[in-house]
């Protein structure tokens, strides 16, 4: 049995990739913050395919809600062979018109989340000498929109922080990548989708957004064995959006 824990699972990119990892066979504990109905909906669909979900109610950027949830993932599983970090928000807002907490908030989640997480998933990685890790960043890390500022950097340091990792991990045999979507349908992103969808897609080779599913099935590869050569990589999964 190999286990798997997304965090933000509960919707969008997060639960394609529970259903992902769910088809290649993980046993998926689906981390979420708040909405249970939704977290619910997943794992009914999960169950729908013959899979096992778990489900994990804590908020990543308080490290002591994550520090009890890998201790149960450990009284429950005693293992944990992939972790994908997927909670974010976004929060657009131009610099001078922001807060500090527009800030803080971002970063909370987007990379301290990220953070409080490896820590304690590496630490039991390192134990077992194996392990794989897939860290979401975005677009915006290279190609920021208007009032990105926050949003860019936090993801800008996800980056950062995988490839640094995977120097760290890589001779305990623990791989670490990340994967940075262009504008996918999701709930985050449909404000920036309904402001201009024409010209949007001009600046997309391939002329349209994507689907969570094509996320997803980057991240699966990731996680599994066909990725066993592949670590301290950013997969842009965008249609060429960072190409113009």
């Amino acid at each position: 049995m190999k286990t798997a824990l997304v965090t933000g699972g509960s919707r969008g990119i997060g639960a394609a990739i529970v259903l992902a990892l769910a088809r290649k066979g993980f046993t998926v504990i689906l981390n979420y913050r708040s909405d249970d109905a939704a977290a619910s909906g997943v794992a009914e669909q999960v169950a729908a395919l013959g899979g096992e979900c778990v489900l994990a109610r804590a908020d990543v950027s308080d490290v002591a809600q994550v520090d009890a949830l890998f201790a149960d993932i450990d009284s429950r599983f005693g293992q944990l062979d992939v972790l994908v970090c997927n909670a974010g928000v976004l929060r657009d807002t131009l610099l001078g018109a922001s807060e500090p907490a527009d800030f803080d908030d971002i970063f909370s989640v987007n990379i301290s989340g990220v953070v409080n997480c490896c820590r304690q998933a590496s630490r039991r990685m390192v134990a077992r000498r194996r392990g794989a890790i897939v860290n979401m960043s975005s677009v915006a890390a290279t190609r920021p929109g208007r009032g990105q500022s926050n949003y860019a950097a936090s993801k800008g340091a996800v980056e950062a922080f995988t490839k640094a990792l995977a120097v760290e991990l890589a001779p305990r045999g623990i791989r670490v990548n990340a994967v940075a979507p262009g504008v996918i349908e999701t709930d985050m992103t449909r404000d920036i989708r309904a402001l201009a969808p024409q010209e949007l897609n001009k600046r997309i080779l391939l002329r349209r957004v994507g689907g969570a599913h094509e996320v997803a099935a980057v991240v699966a590869f990731l996680c599994g064995d066909e990725a066993s050569y592949v670590t301290a990589q950013v997969w842009h999964v965008d249609g060429g959006f960072k190409a113009e």
